[in-house]
């Protein structure tokens, strides 16, 4: 090799190797934690090595990598970046918190009602009763308790004063796998009171024959169960009775009922004073409404229908969007229903819900029927004027409600 080479290579080797390419993290931590500057380039104008004067514009020409420029972000070695929600995710925490606020909502509200609700009759009281039956039987009772009215309120709802209490309606709420049926007993029904030990004189009383409603004011809503179990075959599952004030409250706190009217009605026993056609009905025009039986050419009967035709209504109207997604209508319906009802020890909310879905239901491809009636001017030695029940079609009809099976007796 010739000696400008030689020379060449001895000084290449004597200079100290240069150092590997560091990352921009390793080069950041070899300056202290300050990532190395890049190299500024002057401008259009600016004398090369010229220090900018703090406050002064960059000269004319002036761009990107002129040194003047903002900071660049999200380059390596950059501070930490502000996450930004995504508008999926924002939706989502909306989604979770309004599914947390209705949780809490409904938990409240099932405590709240369940508290109202007033379990006073105890069904396991009843004697000789008939074996479980298929599907559920609701009995519903309305009853003429004056519980909660002043003596103007009796007069004003013609209701009168009388002592003690009596059922003024009876019902089998039959819900099943064949469909729902509402049979009305009527009050008048001659029946046969099994022996029974009487709630005040604890004495023992035999069987004796006398009008259904007897049976309710002589033992209450036990001997009445059993009578109706002892007299019907039907095992009788849960219990709902109303009195007069918590029915005109529960009118009152839906705002009406709208009832439709084939003919003008006019009774001055019961109040009731209607006009023919659609209209709506007050707590009190409601109670006139049903208790209304003079006008009617078969007396207590017409006036079961009308009953029947009345609670299937009131309980379609109270299920509606307009009362279920409306919480001050909702509440006070669930308030008045709820603090005026008395039903059995073992009736959950849940199963209020199916009784008034079933009652809603006998509008919607269910049956309304009477119990079968072979003389409805039976005159006996005691009671006088009263309802006798054919039985030839009467047991029928309750062999199919109890073994849950198609109603074939249509019952009038």
């Amino acid at each position: 090799m010739n000696g400008w080479s030689d020379d060449t290579e001895r000084r290449r080797m004597a200079e100290p190797p240069l150092p590997p390419e560091l990352s921009p993290r390793r080069a950041a931590a070899a300056h202290g934690g300050v990532p190395p500057q890049p190299t500024r380039h002057p401008g259009a104008g600016q004398v090369p090595g010229q220090v900018p004067i703090p406050g002064q514009a960059p000269a004319p020409g002036g761009g990107p990598g002129d040194g003047y420029g903002p900071p660049t972000t999200g380059g390596p070695g950059d501070g930490p970046r502000r996450r930004r929600w995504s508008t999926r995710k924002k939706i989502g925490y909306a989604a979770l918190g309004l599914v947390v606020v209705l949780l809490v909502v409904s938990v409240s509200t099932y405590f709240w009602a369940d508290s109202k609700v007033r379990r006073e009759v105890d069904l396991s009281k009843v004697e000789d009763r008939p074996p479980d039956g298929k599907g559920t039987n609701y009995l519903i009772v309305g009853s003429d308790s004056r519980e909660g009215l002043t003596a103007a309120d009796e007069k004003k709802l013609h209701t009168g004063a009388a002592e003690g209490q009596r059922t003024d309606s009876m019902m089998i709420l039959h819900t099943g796998s064949n469909g729902t049926t509402m049979m009305s007993l009527p009050r008048d029904s001659y029946v046969t009171i099994p022996a029974f030990t009487g709630q005040r004189t604890h004495k023992r009383y035999a069987a004796s024959r006398h009008k259904l409603n007897r049976a309710y004011a002589d033992g209450g809503p036990e001997l009445l169960t059993r009578t109706i179990e002892y007299n019907t075959g039907i095992h009788i599952d849960h219990y709902a009775e109303i009195g007069f004030a918590g029915f005109v409250n529960l009118v009152n706190s839906l705002g009406g009922v709208n009832m439709c009217l084939d003919k003008a009605v006019h009774d001055k026993a019961s109040g009731a004073d209607f006009k023919a056609g659609c209209q709506k009905l007050n707590g009190q025009q409601s109670l006139a409404f049903v208790r209304q039986r003079h006008q009617e050419a078969d007396q207590d009967l017409g006036r079961m229908r009308n009953q029947q035709k009345f609670l299937s209504t009131l309980a379609h109207q109270a299920a509606s969007p307009s009362t279920v997604l409306n919480p001050f209508k909702l509440y006070p319906v669930i308030g008045s229903g709820l603090d005026t009802l008395i039903v059995d020890k073992k009736m959950s909310l849940l199963d209020l819900v199916h009784m008034f879905w079933a009652m809603k239901g006998v509008t919607g491809g269910g049956h309304s029927i009477t119990v079968p009636i072979g003389n409805a001017n039976y005159m006996t030695a005691s009671d006088g004027d009263a309802v006798k029940w054919d039985m030839t079609k009467a047991k029928t009809l309750f062999d199919e409600l109890q073994n849950d099976q198609k109603v074939t007796v249509s019952g009038k």
